[in-house]
């Protein structure tokens, strides 16, 4: 399956903010909560199925992290519509940049606390 190679090789080529993010995340040491990283998000549009790669997803709390790196500031729109597709299948993307992690990590942590 063509998402499954898709979410293998950003695993592979993770960024240095997503294997921090990860590692205080991963195994339910957050919150006892269970993550996911790379994960395919399956929708289907004019009944057309396609998906997106969520950075970071919490089944249980309906969740997806994104981690923002300098190209989304160039992705704006694509970034709002994919927002609103993901809000319409009854999820919740939290953002944050990516210096916020490798900069400030506990005020990221306690921010997503206090949004579960």
């Amino acid at each position: 399956m063509i998402a499954k190679t898709f979410c293998r090789q950003l695993r592979k080529n993770s960024t240095q903010a997503e294997n921090i993010f990860w590692e205080r995340v991963r195994s339910r040491k957050f919150l006892k909560k269970k993550f996911y990283r790379q994960y395919p998000i399956f929708y289907d549009l004019f009944g057309l199925e396609s998906f997106f790669i969520a950075d970071f997803y919490c089944h249980e709390e309906k969740i997806i992290i994104e981690l923002d790196g300098e190209i989304h500031k160039y992705k704006l729109k694509d970034d709002e519509k994919r927002t609103e597709i993901l809000n319409q299948l009854g999820l919740k993307v939290i953002r944050f940049r990516n210096e916020e992690i490798t900069k400030d990590l506990s005020d990221v942590l306690e921010k997503l606390k206090q949004y579960i």
